[in-house]
């Protein structure tokens, strides 16, 4: 059975648009979506009665959500495979296990502000730090939204050679017929000149040349995979997320790796990735892979 794209819905806003946004990508690869919604209320309100009329209120509510979301993907795309589901636990652990099988996990972003920044990181943050499949936090404008750009933009480090996030950009610019726009950030020493670029010999992160080679490297294997996909590549020196999130004014999707490692939530996900969730101007695909802990000052 094909993986189904997940989608968290709560009924707000945010929500909403992330559902249209995953009812889109769904039906460009051409999976079924899943819609889920996850809340404690049984613990608040107590186990479910045996009589539907005195269903909790929690309940009703829980069900009238994913129901009112099933109704808007049926006028959306009528053809597509939907299922539904009602969960009664927090919505990151709901989340986090509905991905263990999921081919992505798609949520809102409430948008900007520090209330803004507060509530991401109790589900989306969460999620994106600690799934095992690619999670795709929902933001931006309509151009983004609507896939007016035609373009994909891909961050690579200095470990993406042939990586999965590199091939989950491939992929989403080949269903979407969109330029592939890959960036590898580079710095150099603290100790060089400042019209000193350092020589491909050396093995810290400030060489143009050796980053020029990284790049070529990273795309390689998934640049014949892909043939047909319009590759534009560049290497800039400075901040990735930085850089990024700059560039992402001009994109679709931004796709980002994400090292899985001991630590708070959301350094768990690497510095270029949490500003990336915070800060870009259109949705932000956070794809799961494990890598060597990085030095100070990398990715």
């Amino acid at each position: 059975m094909e993986s189904p794209l997940v989608i968290g819905v709560d009924g707000s806003d945010a929500s909403l648009t992330a559902l249209d946004w995953a009812v889109d990508e769904a039906v460009r690869h051409g999976c079924p979506l899943r819609i889920v919604h996850a809340s404690l209320w049984e613990r608040y309100e107590g186990a479910v009665p045996t009589r539907s009329a005195d269903r909790p209120s929690g309940q009703i509510l829980a069900e009238s959500i994913v129901a009112t979301a099933a109704q808007r993907v049926r006028a959306r795309a009528p053809g597509l495979s939907v299922t539904t589901d009602v969960l009664g636990e927090d919505a990151s652990s709901a989340l986090l296990r509905e991905g263990q099988s999921a081919m992505a996990v798609v949520v809102g972003s409430p948008g900007r502000g520090e209330l803004a920044d507060l509530l991401r990181g109790s589900v989306g943050l969460v999620v994106a730090a600690r799934a095992h499949c690619p999670v795709v936090v929902v933001r931006g404008d309509r151009h983004a939204l609507e896939a007016r750009h035609e373009r994909v933009l891909l961050g690579v480090g200095e470990h993406d050679v042939d990586a999965p996030a590199v091939r989950f950009a491939f992929r989403e610019a080949a269903v979407r017929d969109a330029e592939l726009d890959v960036v590898l950030a580079w710095r150099r020493h603290s100790h060089a000149p400042a019209d000193q670029v350092l020589p491909s010999g050396d093995k810290g992160a400030g060489s143009a040349e050796r980053s020029s080679e990284l790049l070529d490297k990273a795309l390689g294997a998934a640049a014949s995979e892909y043939p047909r996909v319009r590759l534009r590549s560049t290497t800039v020196e400075g901040s990735a997320g930085r850089v990024l999130t700059e560039r992402s004014a001009a994109a679709d999707l931004m796709v980002v790796g994400a090292r899985r490692r001991d630590a708070l939530v959301g350094r768990e996900l690497g510095r270029v990735a949490h500003r990336a969730l915070h800060h870009a101007a259109c949705p932000v695909a956070v794809v799961p892979q494990r890598h060597p802990e990085p030095q100070d000052g990398e990715q």
